[in-house]
């Protein structure tokens, strides 16, 4: 196990290394310079410049890139190009509201996606089974955003059931009512990502229900419940927690749209203001985060594996 875990540390670090060397190449690409967009169309070309050098964009792509890189070897992101905050700071006051989304948005998937799924295995071709993918097919053609935004309709602006927009830090305040806000974006996150869950589930169980050992515990008389629960659902879980693994992934660094949707003050919407404004720091400070955050996720769903399936054994 040591020596799998030395071997994917380094291949984590190769990782994050490839991702930052891509970044910065495609932030270069971004058409638009941030000067011009800081200081509007009657800038004159030597404020323009003398901004530039300010920000050391003048220099050259190598020279900058190999500042990045000392910089980010620091610990440090940067600046922002406008706000003159730290990077790193930024991430961190827009990530509480990202991470209880994605959470909550997680709750639904596998609240929803993983019973979906074994209900419609177990009775394979029933009418319960054709309306469960019924339903799974429909949250995966939904747009998140128009559902997020039905809901804001439907259960804000009629039923004013809950709150539908805004989000005001637990952290800071500790009021967990606050959480109150983040419900309708959640449904409308995990809901549509329910649907792969579900469709995994399923594919997964049905491989299981079909296997050798499921008939003997059956003809030893064991009961459904426990054939389904202690046998086959533990089987069929590894490629469901690869699904529901990347899923929370995305559901943290990517409901942009849904923060936007909601007027969520979360890392989502800080990219898109950051891509406006040519914000360059920001954009690569983000996208550094997010990498992270998929490399470690990746490593912690192999260490899952090992505990779902003895017969994994990492050398």
């Amino acid at each position: 196990m040591l020596s799998f875990i030395m071997r994917r540390g380094g291949g984590m670090i190769v990782s994050t290394f490839l991702v930052i060397s891509i970044t910065f190449v495609f932030m270069q690409l971004i058409p638009g310079d941030p000067a011009d967009v800081l200081l509007g169309p009657n800038a004159t070309p030597e404020q323009i410049a003398s901004l530039r050098a300010t920000w050391g964009l003048d220099q050259p792509i190598g020279v900058q890139y190999y500042r990045y890189i000392v910089n980010f070897l620091h610990g440090d992101l940067g600046e922002s190009l406008f706000s003159r905050q730290p990077v790193l700071r930024m991430i961190g006051q827009r990530a509480e509201t990202s991470v209880f989304l994605g959470i909550m948005a997680l709750m639904v998937v596998v609240g929803l996606g993983i019973p979906a799924g074994v209900i419609s295995s177990i009775r394979p071709n029933s009418w319960t089974d054709n309306t469960l993918l019924l339903v799974a097919l429909a949250g995966a053609s939904i747009p998140s955003f128009w559902l997020g935004l039905m809901l804001m309709v439907v259960v804000a602006g009629k039923l004013h059931l809950l709150p539908s927009s805004g989000f005001t830090s637990v952290l800071a305040t500790g009021d967990l009512a606050n959480l109150r806000n983040l419900i309708l974006p959640a449904i409308s996150l995990g809901f549509v990502n329910a649907a792969l869950v579900a469709r995994t589930a399923r594919s997964s169980m049905l491989d299981v229900l079909e296997a050798d050992y499921i008939t003997t515990a059956r003809s030893k008389g064991l009961s459904e419940w426990s054939v389904i629960v202690k046998h086959a659902l533990r089987n069929a879980a590894i490629p469901t927690v690869t699904v529901v693994s990347f899923t929370f992934a995305s559901l943290v660094s990517g409901a942009v749209v849904t923060e936007n949707v909601f007027a969520l003050p979360g890392v989502g919407s800080l990219i898109v203001q950051s891509v406006l404004k040519r914000d360059y720091p920001v954009i690569q400070g983000i996208m550094m985060v997010v990498a992270v955050l998929y490399v470690v996720i990746n490593f912690l769903t192999d260490l899952t594996y090992a505990m779902l399936d003895p017969r994994i054994r990492y050398r």
